[in-house]
Formats: structure tokens, C-alpha cells, sequence
């Protein structure tokens, strides 16, 4: 498990990690072992101590092993020697593998001469070779030149650490490490192999050209690596299939290698993943044959079927992943298990094929139990849903079939029988014209044939067109006849719209209609109107069809309506109720209907008794009747009713009215409207333009309507009141006066002796010179001229002040300027006094202005009214007001000065010893800044910006004041302010120059100490070391950059000889050497 300390610093805590690399062993949970720094041996040993009886060692495999000498010989010790040198080479690169073919393990002998023979499968006659002392070295260089071009490809070094003696060091580091198995007498030579066969070795010459006995056994068997891939060629071509197709798709896989034969394979379905092992694959001869042909190695090739199911929709991918053959070869043949399978992938080891989905059609919104409709003349929509259906495999092709309804030959000469295929993206509407049976037959898609679904079959049928049955008959009361009634017989789907039309006399036809809900209805027609009637009816829709034209009775009759009565205006069957603010009778308006001249007879109902009014030869169909107000009501509040009793027509036909009537309230007391005066006053005092409430006192019932008006002003208002103690909301002064009032009920009455209020306000404050000041007075623009004075002599102007104290003074200074006036200041001062001063400037020369610009007092502070201008009325001594000035006459050019600022370039909040801040400074130069580093104010004077400070001291730094215009405009700054932190630095063994001595094959510690604030950076270099000590290292050898180190120690262990110095260093915020910047003008702090 390899763990990163940046990210899992619990970890590193845990197993006091301070140097990388470090090695834990763990046995369960507890730890037995650890390693620190790069110490291969080390390492390797531990690896030994802790693997336990079942390690073969640093590597592992199988083979066997070629061996000389007579010295004796640990077996455990070659085999793992031999194991390390042979072991690996199934897996290395195939260039590699023909120069490492074969290790040869000599005792006690340089060799001179090396033959060997080799034997090809399936043949017994040898071919032999022979190799010089010479060919061995060149094998040995080729070997380890190899092993040099593939580092970079396999190096586990980390990519900041690694330079290039990396390469070198590995390379010397493996073969020393094989080397370091063997006895001191043993020794390895290499054989290049570049074909598989049984190789032999024959004879070995020393140096002196003695032969060496060669132990036993002197052969090996070299056999081809596995190989495995997909033959097929269907899938190829063609890798999209349907779901359910093909339940016998089976992929052929061809296996070569010594037998019996592994295979690991995966299959991918929608991103899910399954592991597969297939183990024994050998032919069925080979089961009967003898063991012997596996122990020579004679490679078999087979062909295997894979059978696949298609059942689930999506993508499929079949990948070869391993082959193993019986001698222990692994190849490793496919893609990572990690990687990602998408699109389509076709290779001698990868099979995809896409599964579509079959597409499913069935009819919508109808089936055998709801029929589609079909109205006569016109067309119906069936529409067909595709569901299930892949984009890819459009367009889908649907056969329909078609049988017309068989209700009778007229039917069948109408519409003819049908098959049609219709092609389509998606959902499709077909449109219809004749009544059956339709239905799917078949759905055909691009490459897949699709499921019809339920409801497959559509019945369509033709809605007759509505009909209806009409009998009149005639409606005859005692005025004759009064109406018609019709009794209807409907045919269709209801619910039915009858229309009919009616016309009286030559007058324009109108036509009506009404709903009728069942297949039966009757119809009243009684007209409220005498004359000669015709009622037709039109037309006549169902559910299905509107307005079918009818050509049923019509009928023709002269009515006299029944006489009925109503009060005007009585709504829904409640009674309407009326007020009587004055007199003995009230007016009712009733409404006569029938034949006139009418008869009416209405009844009175007073709280004591009722009476009977007769009211005969109505000529009008409207009336207003004056009914007497009872005996005991007039005059005091009360109410009585009003009831129509009947009512009589010109034929003497008399009707009973059921009706309701009204009740009328009398109203003895009239509302009243008046203003109410507070302390014997009604007037109010508010300040300008501010409104004032007006108090009223209205007797009578809510709501209230009020006419008003401003004295002087002949605009009548309106106010509508909710409340008897309302008040009346105005913004003017002057006086007010109530002119109308009326209440819910009747007109009132306004109080004349308190029909008036005044609004008054409050004078704004003012301020005059003091009659004591002398000065000369210029009427053309109002102002007042002093007598000049001296530069530098103490003056003064008295000003006499009107209003509420305390009072408020805003005034400006102006200056001449070029031809003009330019405004100086604009002070404030307060007073308490009614007579105040202030001082003239005097500190230059020249003529000043002062302005009385804004007075605020106790009512009319400036705060709320600094905007107001202040009324000036001057008159002459005739009494006439001044004419207009010129605007520019009485104006004044105004020189407003921003306000000075800075503002930092950046806005950081960390910043290093010796790194330059800059700011953009606003306002007009010379510019003042206040600023404080860890507590200490210190101010600086810029003449241009922008402004540069180089940071000196570690800290806090803070931007407190900027001032410019001679000082006089100053701006607090409470919003720049960061840290300053110090440089970091290193030091090698603690700081101190040590010099360390080590044996062969040991390592020294090299300590680097960090300071500053983590993680850390920094660079070391190893130089050649100095001929004496204390002089100046040599070349530099080495350059290392270490990253991400947390703590403030790091350590590297290493045997190499040299000095060690730290070059380069940086922290969380800072690094030493700092790149220098470039600034314009600046100050260091």
C-alpha cells in the first residue's frame, strides 16, 4: 500500500514518518518493521526476515537451471539467483527478451568458449553455436544498454526528484542485487536466445582452456509465449444486434501455447463488469497421448466458442485479458482491468456489439372497450404510440390492416378493405375516413423487428347525425293566450343545444337557445309582451355536432301576456330597503307588466296597524306611487313595509303578486358636519409644506361623504369619511370650509358657527446684519459691502437671527478668480444667541465674498432641511418688489475637491520581507500617508502616484490617513491593512559545517532543518567535495527539488560523496531567493 503524508498526515503522525521514502511492515495490524530512506538491501533483507517458508524470493517463477563447478553449492541460493535473473523475462518487452534469453551460472570459472545447441520443436536435429569470451562481454553490454532504454518507460522514480543518474544507479543497483545471491565463486553469463527449442549445453572452456564439467541438468526447454485473440469476423462487420436475436451468436477464440492453457477474460454490459478464468484448455488427444509431450514443451494452437446472450439492451464488450501456458509463461494480452470500454472496439482482443432495444407499438386512447369516434363528412385521429424505441434503429416501418363495419352492402360499397406500411420517426396520427376495424400487423425497424403491444386493434365508429321530434301546444289562461310550450324527443349524444327562434309582430327575429341534458325536454315560451308571435326552431347540436339545421313545425300565435308587477330595482328575492329623510310620503317605483291600463292594489304594514292602497288606470308600464308614511312614524325614527298585493290587466284578468317588498326607514335626524375647535380655537400651526390634520365631528351613519373647500381658491373637494372623529388631511394653509355633508342615508346638515379651521405655519428662521455693523448696502443684488481691512487683522460681522434657537449657519466663503468668484469654504457654526458673529478671513489678501447660505433652527434643522431656500423680500422705497436678476448675476462658480483616497494594486493580504506594495493615490498632489507598522505610526509625503512601499520589517502594516490640499481635506482609511511575514531559510546538519566519514556500503543522514511556516519547498544541490576543509565546493553533481513537506525537519540518506547545500527555499507565503521586483519610486519601511 503506498500512502501519501500530504494528504494522510494522520498516518505519517502515527508512524513517525521524517523522512520519504519510509517502509512500514505490518503483520495485521501491528507494526514489526521499519525502513527509512532509499536502502534497497535493507529493504530486501526485511522483505526476506518477514515473508516467511513460503517466499521463493525477490521474484518468483518457474524453469530450470543450468549449473557448473565442483565447489559446493547452496541449492536454495541458485535456484533464487536463477529465479531473480530467468524468472522475469516472460514479461519483459520483446526486445528485451531476446537479449536476456538465458542466464548461465559458472563456479570457479572465466569462461573462454561457451558452445550450445538448440533442437526446433518437432525436429531432433541440432544446431549448434559457439560463443568467445568476447561475444559474451558484447551480450553483457547489449543487455545492460537495454536495460538503460527501457528505464524511463518502467522507473518508479517521482517526477520532481528525478535527474539523470537515476538511470545509471538503477541499472548498477539490480545487477549488484543479483550478484550479491551468489557465493564469492559464482558468477553469471548471458546467452542470447532468439527461437524456441530444447538447448543444450555442450562443452565450456576456461581461460587456460580446460573444459568445465557442466552439472545436471544441462538442458532446458525454450518454449514460444502464449497467445490468444478472437477469429471471428461476423462481429466485425457488423457488431449491432437486437434484443433476443440470435440466441446462437457465439465469438470464436484461437489459443496457442504449450497446453494445458489458462485464459482470463472480462464482459462489460452498460459499464458493469465480470471476471472470467477458464482453466485445462488442451485438446481431447491430448488427454490420451502421454505427459511426456507437455514436458517438451510442443506448442498446441485451439479454437474455443464463446457463446454470448443478447438479452439486455446496451453495449456489450468482450476483452481478452491474460494467457497462461503449462510452463508458467503469463501474457499479458488485453487492456487494463481499469480502463475505460466505450464505443465500439474491434480488435484481436477486444469484441463490442450494441444490443438495441425492440421497439413496441400499440394504438393510444383507443381499444376494443372505447371506441374512436367518427362524425359524418369528416375525419378521425388514431394515434399510434412507439415506446422502447432506439433513435438508431428509426425509421420504424408499421403495417396496418383495415375492415370497413359490415352494416349492410350500402357500407360495403362505401369503403373497401386495406394494408398499408407507414414509415415513422416517432409517434404517428393517422387520419381516417371510414368506420371498421384497424389494426397493427407488424413493426419493423431499422435492424430490429419490434413488439406489438395491447390494444393492437382500433374500432372506429360513425356518430349518426342529432334528430328531434317537436310537438307545439298553445298556453290559455284568462287573458287569452299567454305562451307556447314545446315537448322534444332528441336523438344523439347528449347533452343538446336547441336553438329557436322568436318574432314579434314585423319586428327583427331574435334568437335563443337552451341546454337540454336528456334525450327529452320541454320548452315554455311565454313572451312578457302582447302581439303577434312566430316560434321556429333552427338548428340543433350534440356532443358530437354543432348546430345540425332543423326543419321541424313552426307556429303561429297572438299573446296577451299575464299582468304582473315588481318593485324597481328588487334583486334575487331579498328585500330592498329605502330611506325617508323628510316628509309624509315616500316615493316607490314599481314596474307593470301585461296589457294596460293596469289596476294595483299594495298594502302598507306600519308597526301599529295596515292599510289598503288602490291605485287604478296605470297607463304606463312604469310607475311612481307616493305611499303615506303611517301615523306614529313621522317624525321619529322608525320603519314600516311596502307589499304589492296584485294586480289587474285590461282583459279584468287579476293575478295574486308574490313578491318581496320594501321596507322603508324613516329618518327623524339629520347627519351633521362641524370641525372641532380645541381651547376654544380651530387653528392649527404646522411647520411648511407639512400636513395637517384637521379634527371633524360628524353625527349620523358611516360613511360620510364631505364637500370642502380652501377660502379663496373656488375648487370644490371631495373626502369620503369612515370614522364620526375623522380628520381632514391638508397640505396648504389658509382656512378651510365644510360646505355639504351627507351620511348612508340622507343629506345632512353643516354646522355653520363651526364650519371653518386655519392652518397657519411656522416661519422659517432668518438672520440680518446688525444694525451696529457698518457697511454699505447694494440694492442691485441685496448684499452688504465693509469697510476694508488689513491682511491679518482680527475681524468680525454680527448677524441678528429669527426663530427658535438653537440655530444652525451655513455660509460661504468666495474668493475673486480670473473675472470670477471661486468658493473657498462652506462653514458651519451654531448659536443659542439670537445675535451671533463670526470671524472674516483675513490670513490673505483680496476680496472676500460671505454667503448666508442655509439657517436651521430648532423647528427647521438643517439636517431635514438643508435643501430649502431661503426667502429674500426686498423692496424699494416705493414699495415695489425687484425685477428678476440675470441667472448670472446672482450666481456663484463653486470649486468642489474630491475627496483624496488610496487604493492598493493588489489586493492581498499576505505579503514577504522585501516584496514592494503600490497604491493609486486620488486627490490633488501632494499627497500625506499615515501608516503603521506593528503599532508605530509613521507618515510619508508622495508628490506623484502611484505610491511604493518595499516591506521591510515582519508584521502588521495598516493604512491609517490620507491627506491632500495642503492637509486640509483628510480621509480616514480603516480598510487596508495585511501581514508581513519573514523570509524562510534552511540549514544543513543543524547549521553547523560537518564533515562525515562512512564505510562502504553504509549511508549518512543528511538533516535539513526548515524554518518558516509549512508546507515547504526547497531545492539541494551535492557538489564535488573540497580538497581541504573549509574551502569552496566543486562541480556541482546533483540538483533535487523536494515539494509538500509539512514539517520543519527533512532528512535523505545517501552514500554518495560530496557537500550538500540548500539553494533554494520557499514556505507557505514566501520564498528566499525573492524575485526582485520592478517599482517606480518608492520608500522602504
Amino acid at each position: 500500500m503506498k500512502c501519501d503524508v500530504d494528504i494522510a498526515k494522520d498516518v505519517a503522525s502515527h508512524y513517525s514518518v521524517t523522512a520519504m521514502p519510509t517502509f512500514v511492515f505490518l503483520k495485521g495490524k501491528t507494526k514489526v518493521e521499519q525502513v527509512r530512506g532509499a536502502n534497497k538491501p535493507a529493504l530486501e533483507s526485511a522483505l526476506r526476515r518477514h515473508s516467511g517458508s513460503s517466499s521463493s524470493g525477490v521474484f518468483s517463477g518457474k524453469g530450470q537451471t543450468l549449473g557448473g563447478g565442483s565447489a559446493p553449492i547452496d541449492k536454495t541460493d541458485i535456484s533464487n539467483t536463477l529465479n531473480q535473473a530467468t524468472g522475469a523475462v516472460s514479461n519483459l518487452d520483446a526486445p528485451l527478451k531476446v537479449l536476456l534469453g538465458l542466464v548461465v551460472l559458472l563456479n570457479n570459472t572465466t569462461p573462454a568458449e561457451l558452445k550450445f545447441s538448440i533442437t526446433p520443436p518437432g525436429h531432433h536435429v541440432p544446431e549448434f553455436f559457439e560463443l568467445t569470451a568476447k561475444d559474451l562481454k558484447a551480450i553483457e553490454q547489449d543487455r545492460l544498454a537495454s536495460l538503460r532504454a527501457s528505464r524511463p518507460s518502467t522507473s518508479t522514480h517521482d517526477p520532481d526528484e528525478y535527474d539523470e543518474y537515476d538511470d545509471d544507479e538503477d541499472v548498477a543497483q539490480e545487477t549488484q542485487d543479483a550478484r550479491s545471491l551468489l557465493q564469492s565463486t559464482q558468477s553469471l553469463v548471458h546467452i542470447r536466445i532468439s527461437r524456441p527449442g530444447t538447448l543444450r549445453l555442450e562443452s565450456l572452456l576456461d581461460q587456460s582452456r580446460v573444459p568445465v564439467r557442466i552439472s545436471y541438468p544441462s538442458t532446458v526447454n525454450i518454449v514460444p509465449c502464449p497467445t490468444v485473440e478472437f477469429v471471428d469476423k461476423e462481429l466485425v462487420e457488423d457488431n449491432v444486434r437486437c434484443s433476443g436475436q440470435d440466441p446462437d451468436l457465439e465469438l470464436m477464440i484461437r489459443v496457442y501455447g504449450v497446453p494445458p492453457l489458462s485464459l482470463r477474460w472480462l464482459k462489460t454490459i452498460n459499464g458493469r463488469r465480470e471476471h472470467y478464468l477458464v482453466e485445462g484448455i488442451e485438446k481431447n488427444s491430448a488427454l490420451k497421448e502421454d505427459t511426456s509431450t507437455m514436458r517438451r514443451g510442443t506448442p498446441e494452437e485451439m479454437k474455443i466458442p464463446l457463446s454470448i446472450a443478447l438479452d439486455t439492451p446496451g453495449t456489450y464488450v468482450y476483452a481478452l485479458e491474460e494467457v497462461t501456458d503449462s510452463v508458467g509463461n503469463v501474457v499479458r494480452i488485453g487492456p487494463d482491468a481499469s480502463g475505460d470500454f466505450s464505443g465500439s472496439i474491434q480488435t484481436r482482443t477486444t469484441r463490442s456489439l450494441v444490443v438495441l432495444r425492440r421497439p413496441k407499438v400499440s394504438f393510444k386512447s383507443c381499444g376494443p372497450g372505447s371506441p374512436t369516434s367518427l362524425l359524418i363528412g369528416s375525419e378521425a385521429s388514431l394515434g399510434i404510440s412507439v415506446s422502447d424505441a432506439e433513435e438508431f434503429d428509426s425509421p420504424w416501418e408499421i403495417s396496418l390492416k383495415y375492415e370497413p363495419s359490415a352494416d349492410g352492402d350500402k357500407q360495403n360499397k362505401r369503403h373497401k378493405p386495406w394494408n398499408k406500411t407507414l414509415k415513422t420517426q416517432g409517434d404517428l396520427n393517422l387520419r381516417v375516413n371510414g368506420p371498421g376495424n384497424y389494426a397493427i400487423v407488424r413493426v419493423q425497424g431499422k435492424r430490429c423487428l419490434g413488439d406489438i403491444l395491447s390494444p393492437e386493434t382500433c374500432r372506429v365508429v360513425e356518430k349518426p347525425l342529432p334528430t328531434a321530434e317537436i310537438e307545439w301546444k298553445r298556453i290559455h289562461e284568462c287573458s287569452g293566450d299567454t305562451g307556447v310550450s314545446a315537448s322534444l324527443v332528441l336523438r344523439g349524444t347528449p347533452p343538446f343545444q336547441v336553438y329557436y327562434r322568436m318574432q314579434r309582430d314585423n319586428e327583427s327575429p331574435r334568437d335563443q337557445s337552451k341546454t337540454i341534458s336528456s334525450s327529452r325536454g320541454e320548452l315554455t315560451l311565454q313572451p312578457e309582451r302582447s302581439g303577434h308571435y312566430t316560434f321556429t326552431f333552427t338548428h340543433l347540436s350534440d356532443a358530437y355536432y354543432k348546430k345540425v339545421e332543423l326543419s321541424g313545425p313552426s307556429i303561429d300565435q297572438v299573446i296577451h301576456p299575464l299582468a304582473a308587477a315588481d318593485f324597481v330595482a328588487s334583486q334575487g328575492g331579498s328585500k330592498r330597503r329605502i330611506n325617508s329623510c323628510d316628509g309624509d310620503t315616500v316615493p316607490v317605483d314599481v314596474e307593470l307588466r301585461g296589457t294596460g291600463p293596469w289596476n294595483l292594489e299594495m298594502q302598507v304594514v306600519g308597526p301599529r296597524s295596515s292599510e289598503i292602497l288602490q291605485i287604478e288606470g296605470i297607463e304606463t308600464p312604469r310607475k311612481s306611487i307616493l305611499v303615506p308614511i303611517p301615523q306614529g312614524i313621522n317624525g321619529d325614527e322608525g320603519t314600516f313595509d311596502i307589499n304589492i298585493v296584485s294586480i289587474e290587466d285590461v282583459y279584468k284578468c287579476k293575478r295574486t303578486v308574490s313578491i318581496p317588498g320594501i321596507t322603508v326607514s324613516v329618518r327623524g335626524i339629520k347627519a351633521t358636519a362641524r370641525f372641532y375647535n380645541s381651547g376654544g380655537k380651530r387653528s392649527t400651526t404646522v411647520l411648511e409644506n407639512e400636513p395637517a390634520s384637521l379634527p371633524l365631528r360628524l353625527t349620523g351613519d358611516a360613511p360620510w361623504r364631505l364637500k370642502y373647500r380652501h377660502v379663496g381658491d373656488n375648487k370644490i373637494l371631495t373626502r369620503t369619511l369612515n370614522n364620526p372623529n375623522d380628520d381632514l388631511v391638508v397640505t396648504q394653509r389658509g382656512t378651510f370650509e365644510i360646505l355639504e355633508i351627507s351620511d348612508s342615508r340622507c343629506p345632512g346638515t353643516v354646522m355653520t358657527e363651526a364650519s371653518t379651521f386655519e392652518v397657519n405655519w411656522v416661519p422659517r428662521p432668518s438672520a440680518k446684519l446688525s444694525p451696529e455693523t457698518k457697511s454699505f448696502y447694494e440694492p442691485y443684488n441685496s448684499s452688504h459691502i465693509l469697510p476694508p481691512v488689513c491682511e491679518g487683522t482680527v475681524d468680525h460681522v454680527d448677524l441678528d437671527l429669527k426663530g427658535r434657537p438653537p440655530f444652525e449657519i451655513m455660509y460661504n466663503i468666495g474668493q475673486n478668480d480670473n473675472g470670477g468668484t471661486k468658493v473657498i469654504d462652506q462653514p458651519t457654526f451654531n448659536s443659542i444667541q439670537p445675535r451671533t458673529r463670526f470671524q472674516l478671513q483675513t490670513s490673505r489678501h483680496g476680496r472676500m465674498y460671505y454667503e448666508v447660505k442655509q439657517i436651521g433652527d430648532a423647528d427647521y434643522p438643517l439636517a431635514k432641511h438643508r435643501n430649502a431656500v431661503i426667502p429674500r423680500a426686498v423692496r424699494d422705497a416705493l414699495n415695489c418688489a425687484p425685477s428678476t436678476l440675470d441667472p448670472l448675476s446672482n450666481s456663484i462658480w463653486v470649486d468642489v475637491a474630491e475627496t483624496a483616497a488610496i487604493v492598493p494594486f493588489d489586493r492581498r493580504i499576505d505579503y514577504c520581507v522585501g516584496e514592494t506594495t503600490q497604491f493609486q493615490l486620488e486627490g490633488t498632489p501632494p499627497w500625506n500617508i499615515g501608516y503603521r507598522v506593528n503599532a508605530k505610526a509613521y507618515s510619508h509625503e508622495a508628490k506623484v502616484s502611484p505610491f511604493s512601499l518595499v516591506q521591510q520589517q515582519p508584521g502588521e502594516f495598516t493604512i491609517t490617513s490620507i491627506a491632500h490640499q495642503q492637509k486640509l481635506c483628510k480621509t480616514a482609511v480603516a480598510d487596508i491593512h495585511f501581514t508581513v511575514h519573514p523570509l524562510p531559510s534552511a540549514q544543513v546538519g543543524h547549521g553547523k559545517r560537518i564533515y562525515q566519514d562512512i564505510h562502504e556500503g553504509d549511508q549518512a543522514e543528511i538533516v535539513f532543518t526548515l524554518i518558516g511556516e509549512p508546507p515547504f519547498t526547497f531545492t539541494y544541490q551535492r557538489s564535488e567535495p573540497s580538497s581541504k576543509k573549509g574551502g569552496k565546493p566543486g562541480k556541482v553533481l546533483e540538483t533535487h527539488t523536494v515539494s509538500r513537506v509539512m514539517t520543519n525537519g527533512y532528512s535523505v540518506f545517501s552514500a554518495l560523496e560530496g557537500t550538500w547545500t540548500v539553494t533554494s527555499i520557499s514556505d507557505r507565503y514566501c520564498r528566499y531567493p525573492p524575485a526582485q521586483p520592478d517599482v517606480g519610486p518608492e520608500k522602504r519601511v
